[in-house]
């Protein structure tokens, strides 16, 4: 089967990151930007987000951007050895980022499965998937903020029924967009691009969600109509497919944010294997 990488990068909160096939045969000196026949960037295929950046900058990184390229090579090589040796336990690219800076020699974790499972990961030189603010850390709560999280955690301490559980534990959806954590890279991002001239639909391997995304200059649904993962409208500016995405529930909770978010989302084919993913999140 043939796959492809995500790669990301960019309330204001911007991330960068990156898609890609598993496998592909393909030489990037040959390669030209396959298009469907409308004449627009052909984004179909199977894709898998294997980048081990962190979304937030680590604190001992303090205001690092960037590695260089022999540092790069370094942590990919420490987690070589270190998920290669048959003692460590699985990990997600952010948990084997860690492990390969620190330099362990065995990864330990609760996961009582071994990293033998686990896909190849991928290292960049950047030192975490959000970009702005410069710091690659989401801003600090405010006191309100705080109070809030704080009842939230309570409330997992007094669980009454399945309402109390998030979306995850109950498998209806892992959000949008699926950045940082056990979902935010590895084996459980897996997903299938199907593309037509009117719609893409961005399928997950993994709870199985399926993005119908038309493309045009359809409006948005009402505002009285709010959805797990949602309402997304496409449209091209240029060679970049540019997906808005509102009217989230309040049940949605992306790091905080519901009913107020406002998600937009460029995927650009950057290369034969690679798909860059740039998001900017605004919840004011």
């Amino acid at each position: 089967m043939q796959s492809r990488h995500f790669g990301i990068s960019s309330l204001v909160l911007a991330f960068a990151a990156w898609l890609a096939p598993p496998a592909l045969g393909q030489g990037a000196d040959s390669w030209e930007l396959p298009r469907t026949p409308e004449g627009r960037p052909d984004l179909q295929g199977v894709w898998l987000n294997n980048v081990a950046t962190p979304l937030e900058r680590l604190p001992e990184l303090a205001d690092r951007s960037h590695f260089t390229r022999e540092e790069v090579a370094t942590l990919a090589a420490r987690a070589e050895r270190i998920f290669q040796n048959g003692r460590s336990a699985f990990a997600t690219p952010e948990s084997a980022f860690r492990a390969a800076l620190q330099n362990v020699e065995t990864y330990i974790a609760w996961s009582t499965s071994s990293s033998i499972g686990m896909v190849d990961v991928t290292f960049s030189d950047r030192t975490s998937l959000i970009v702005d603010p410069p710091d690659g850390r989401i801003p600090a709560l405010t006191p309100a903020a705080r109070r809030r999280v704080a009842a939230v955690d309570r409330g997992w301490e007094f669980k009454t029924g399945p309402d109390d559980l998030n979306s995850i534990h109950r498998c209806i959806t892992t959000g949008v967009p699926r950045l940082g954590g056990n979902f935010g890279a590895g084996p459980y991002t897996f997903y299938q691009i199907v593309q037509t001239p009117t719609h893409l639909a961005f399928i997950s391997e993994a709870f199985h969600d399926a993005r119908i995304i038309p493309i045009g200059d359809q409006p948005h649904v009402s505002e009285e109509i709010r959805q797990w993962n949602g309402d997304s409208r496409g449209r091209w500016e240029g060679d970049t497919l540019v997906v808005e995405t509102t009217n989230f529930s309040p049940k949605s909770h992306y790091r905080g944010a519901a009913e107020g978010l406002h998600l937009v989302e460029r995927f650009t084919r950057s290369g034969p294997d690679t798909l860059a993913y740039r998001v900017t999140l605004t919840d004011p």
